[in-house]
């Protein structure tokens, strides 16, 4: 019986946790509760699946994480606010099963500094699929990654064609069911450039070597690709539970989580390019993940800021990427990484966009 404590409990990943765990009762116990404000949807989680333990906001999780006897962390916080969480997991010994990927992405080297071999376990569908696919072959075997993208509800448009795109198109994604600013995020590829940053820190492959392709279809998670020229793909129908179930239980599969792939049926899956000019996140992040130290916090901090401003009809949708380039390019991180520097790196991050915004 694994024990897992879930962060996020009334969000897309924590509803979708606890439906795994409502199929596999024998399986999986829950000890502990966590939402951001939603005080009657724990209250009725917690009714439910019998927990005695629930929290509200990001300071009660952390406090929860470091109170509650857990075998699993499932961080399904959104935003950087999940990386106090994430450290009290890992300094608590915990099975940290990631799907806030900002707090990794924004704690850099503080998280893998104190992050034991195999402590954390991906529950991004690209990660999860990667890890799933390095079991084929040792690290010294891999030759790169290929992390897959849908490219979002606009795929195949030029600069100047994403002008005009408003809100509304912005946040219809073809093929997952996400919140606010991680649809956006998908549309403009930022979530994919944050994806190249997690998987570098969680796998230690170099920049050079992660590639992104657009896969419009989702079927093909990602991949890894090995020194002889073998390819390995992991690939299911989209369903986050699947990868949820495997962060939960680790290395082992849960048998009936999600409904196979119909080999009875034609089906045809294609792959293109990334158009870089278009869509520059991809690149920009590889260019702050290099740079590592506060440049992710402020690539993160910045584009939050941006995404914000486009929904508010202050900014164009190519104007989101445009301001956190100018913010990037403006920083100058301090000499010693911290909590207390993220912190404040964020803050002026945030503060910077907003100004550049306001002057056009």
């Amino acid at each position: 019986m694994r024990r897992i404590l879930i962060l996020g409990s009334t969000g897309s990943i924590g509803t979708q946790a606890l439906d795994v765990i409502r199929a596999r009762r024998d399986q999986f116990e829950v000890v502990g509760l966590a939402a951001g404000s939603d005080a009657a949807g724990v209250a009725a989680q917690a009714a439910e699946f019998q927990v005695e333990h629930t929290a509200l906001g990001a300071d009660e999780a952390e406090q929860l994480v470091r109170d509650v006897d857990a075998d699993v962390v499932l961080n399904g916080i959104t935003g950087s606010v999940g990386l106090g969480p994430t450290l009290a997991a890992l300094e608590a010994g915990r099975t940290l099963a990631l799907a806030n990927k900002e707090s990794l992405i924004v704690g850099g080297d503080l998280v893998t500094a104190i992050a034991a071999p195999g402590q954390i376990v991906p529950v991004d569908s690209e990660h999860s699929a990667i890890a799933q696919a390095l079991r084929a072959g040792t690290s010294d075997e891999v030759r790169r990654l290929v992390l897959t993208a849908s490219g979002g509800p606009f795929r195949g448009r030029s600069r100047g064609e994403l002008e005009g795109v408003t809100p509304a198109q912005a946040l219809a994604h073809p093929t997952w069911d996400m919140g606010r600013v991680v649809t956006t995020n998908s549309a403009t590829l930022v979530n994919k450039g944050l994806e190249v940053i997690e998987a570098h820190l969680l796998f230690g492959v170099d920049y050079d070597r992660i590639d992104v392709v657009v896969h419009p279809q989702s079927i093909v998670h990602s991949m890894v690709e090995f020194i002889d020229g073998s390819t390995i793909a992991q690939a299911s129908p989209p369903d986050m539970r699947l990868p949820i179930s495997l962060g939960l239980d680790w290395p082992h599969r849960v048998g009936g989580v999600g409904v196979p792939l119909d080999w009875t049926r034609a089906a045809s899956w294609s792959f293109e390019p990334l158009d870089e000019g278009a869509f520059p996140a991809v690149a920009l992040a590889k260019q702050v993940g290099r740079a590592g130290a506060t440049y992710p916090a402020v690539f993160n901090a910045a584009n939050e800021q941006a995404v914000d401003a486009f929904h508010a009809g202050r900014l164009s949708f190519p104007g989101i990427l445009d301001t956190v380039q100018r913010i990037v390019d403006a920083h100058d991180a301090p000499p010693v990484l911290s909590r207390g520097a993220l912190v404040d790196a964020e803050g002026w991050a945030r503060a910077a966009a907003d100004e550049a915004i306001a002057a056009g």
